[in-house]
This record gives C-alpha cells, structure tokens and sequence, in this order.
C-alpha cells in the first residue's frame, strides 16, 4: 500500500473512533430516555434520531454544512467562542459520521435496556438507590451487550460513510480523504482500480473483525452475566 494509502486508513480509523467515542454518551441517555420514560413528544425525538437512516446522505451533509460551517450560525459561534471549526476538518468528518451511526447506536442500546427486567430496577431503588446509581450499577451492566453492539455498528458505519462526509467536509488528502473518498478517487482516474480493489479489502477486513469483536465481547459478557 501507498503513503496516500496508509493516511486514509489511519484518518479513517480516528474518524470512526472519535465519532463513536463522542456519541457513546449521548446514545446512552437518548436510549435509556426512549426505553424508560414516556413523554410528550417521544415520537418525535424517535423520529429525529432515526432520520439520518432515512434521509439521503448528501442531505444531511447539507444540513450540517449549514448549520456547522465556518459561517453558518452555529459554526460560526464555536469557531469565534471556542476555536472548534468542523467544515472541511477531519473533526467535522467525525461529527458526519457519528450523525450517521447514531441512529444504529441508539436503536441497539434501547433494545438492550427494554430488555432489562424492570423489577431489578425497581428493588434497587427500594433499597435507597437513586435513579442515576442504579443505571450505572444495574442496568448497565445488564445492557453491557447491547451497548457493545451498539458501539461497533457505529464504528462500522462510520468507517463506511461517504456521502455525508463528503458534502459536508469534501475531500481533502491527509485531512479529510477516508477509505471511501479515496477508493471514490481511484474509480475517477485511470489505473486506479488496484488501488480501489486494495482499499476495499481492506475496507472488508477491519468491518469483519469489527463485527467478529463484537460477537466475541458480547459472548463473554453473557456468559459472566448468567455465572454471576
């Protein structure tokens, strides 16, 4: 593999771990929001988090370029306030992607947690837990699984995203050229197909092992689980 080559794959990697990383949190409130509680307008915070599956990519690249570019409002109010600039920076291919894999992180979380009997729950808190305790010490240790598969769907679609990156922060080398801007970049030029046809292996391969570390995680877990 080429320098070019090696950059992107490393680009990638940091990409799809810090949008997973940033978006663990909020994924873990949304979905414990969505599986324990019932409120006015919960259908449609449902619907906005699993709107990116929905809408084009090239869309919501759009509406992140308007609303987190160097000039849009928001952008423009933590570049001035805080130096964070998003547009065509490697961080603002983070945020696009973690947008893309939310909907996959939070889906698999709740379902997790709706699984979780609530009784345990509710014995904790008879026994003087407050509600934040007994997520972090019964619940989530219960929806361990879930929320590790949860995790890897989301890195898996963020190494994979394309469309909404590339419209919100391009597809600049070194900076923000991912495994899919550059496998793009090699269909468009000639000769460049040994170059696609590599990267997509590779592409293939940290997607497998991705997925085959979840299952693995995930099996221990249970197994620790039903020994304790």
């Amino acid at each position: 593999m080429t320098p070019e080559e090696w950059t992107a794959v490393r680009l990638s990697l940091l990409v799809a771990t810090t949008a997973t990383l940033a978006s663990l949190p909020f994924g873990l409130a949304i979905a414990w929001l969505l599986a324990r509680k019932d409120f006015w307008g919960k259908g449609l915070l449902d619907t906005l988090v699993h709107l990116p599956l929905i809408l084009p990519p090239v869309v919501t690249g759009y509406l992140l370029l308007i609303t987190f570019g160097r000039r849009a409002p928001v952008g423009a109010f933590l570049a001035d306030n805080f130096g964070i600039v998003f547009s065509f920076r490697w961080t603002g291919a983070a945020l696009a992607c973690g947008v893309m894999g939310f909907p996959l992180l939070v889906r698999a979380i709740r379902l997790s947690i709706e699984a979780v009997d609530t009784r345990l729950e509710s014995a904790a808190g008879t026994l003087g837990a407050n509600p934040l305790w007994v997520f972090a010490t019964v619940t989530l240790p219960l929806c361990l699984p879930g929320v590790i598969a949860g995790a890897i769907l989301c890195f898996a679609k963020s190494m994979g995203e394309f469309g909404a990156t590339i419209t919100f922060v391009s597809n600049i080398p070194g900076e923000t050229q991912t495994l899919p801007s550059l496998i793009y970049t090699f269909t468009q030029i000639p000769g460049g197909d040994a170059g696609a046809f590599r990267l997509t292996l590779v592409s293939i391969a940290i997607s497998m092992l991705a997925l085959l570390g979840s299952e693995l995680l995930a099996r221990r877990i249970g197994v620790r689980q039903m020994a304790a």
